[in-house]
């Protein structure tokens, strides 16, 4: 990448805690040299202690824009000039376009689950799906799955900080689609076990799984799954999670987050540049199988 660094190189940044897993800096100076784009992606470890002075930065130092995730993406809203009525919606942003000086917040999450689904060979449209999480992302996907048709969807997650959100998500739903929502406790294994029972599709979309919560699993053992379920995981480092491995031990048909990724930067891609990644390329730097 530094042969090709020049005077008018546009940077983009990823601002995040912790960030040094991240395999986003790679897609994107990739996909940069295969179009000969002069532009740059880094990552900044960033949390919401210092999200605002970060975001300020942005302007300051007239950054084409940035990605923006956990712990952030619930909170950096505030400090933008605009949302996306899609931002507005999920009530997270996961891109930053700066134009002008002017920012403007957006949400991929959701476009990137659904597009690496139907990469994958998978129809979640009309059916059940059972998801963890009420974070940005997760609510991105649960509002994205929600609006392409998902027929009914139930919401697990603990009675942390997200709760409160993941109740406003249920109502936004409920509100904007045809979809059957409900919201359950997480530590309700019990309750768990029998809406995965009665799902087509069980999405992981907490941290856990990664790190510092690597080894762990929202499910406590393969009981709760069957061969016929399809699981996802949006943690991509791991590529297999715990979750992931006791699917593959059920016999499931697995998808880590990866495929999430790289759909969700192809749109933030796209409002930096004017451009699409070049995908299959890019599935083979990334090593997506499915």
């Amino acid at each position: 990448m530094a042969e090709r660094i020049t005077g008018h190189t546009e940077l983009i940044g990823l601002m995040a805690y912790p960030i040094r897993h991240s395999s986003s800096p790679a897609m994107h100076n990739e996909a940069f040299a295969q179009l000969g784009l002069d532009y740059a992606y880094l990552a900044f470890e960033v949390t919401n202690e210092t999200l605002e002075d970060a975001v300020k930065g942005i302007r300051a130092l007239q950054l084409k824009g940035s990605n923006v995730s956990m712990p952030n993406k619930t909170v950096v809203g505030q400090y933008l000039d605009e949302l996306s009525p899609a931002a507005k919606l999920c009530g997270a942003v996961n891109t930053i376009v700066n134009e002008n000086g002017k920012l403007t917040g957006h949400i991929t999450d959701g476009i990137g689950y659904m597009a690496s689904l139907k990469d994958n060979g998978i129809d979640v449209i009309g059916k059940k799906m059972t998801i963890a999480g009420a974070g940005g992302a997760a609510t991105a996907i649960e509002i994205q799955a929600a609006l392409d048709g998902v027929k009914e969807m139930s919401i697990f997650n603990i009675k942390d900080k997200f709760w409160e959100n993941a109740e406003k998500t249920i109502e936004k739903i409920r509100s904007n689609t045809d979809c059957v929502v409900n919201l359950y406790d997480l530590d309700d294994k019990d309750k768990l076990k029998e809406e995965i029972a009665d799902s087509y599709l069980f999405a992981q979309a907490t941290g856990v799984g990664m790190k510092p919560l690597e080894g762990q699993s929202v499910i406590p053992d393969i009981s709760f799954l069957r061969p016929d379920l399809i699981v996802t995981d949006t943690v991509y480092a791991p590529r297999q999670t715990k979750l992931l491995e006791q699917a593959e031990e059920a016999g499931c048909k697995c998808m880590n987050g990866l495929g999430m990724m790289l759909f969700q930067g192809d749109a933030a891609f796209h409002l930096w540049t004017g451009k699409h990644m070049p995908l299959e390329h890019m599935k083979k730097v990334l090593d997506i199988q499915y």
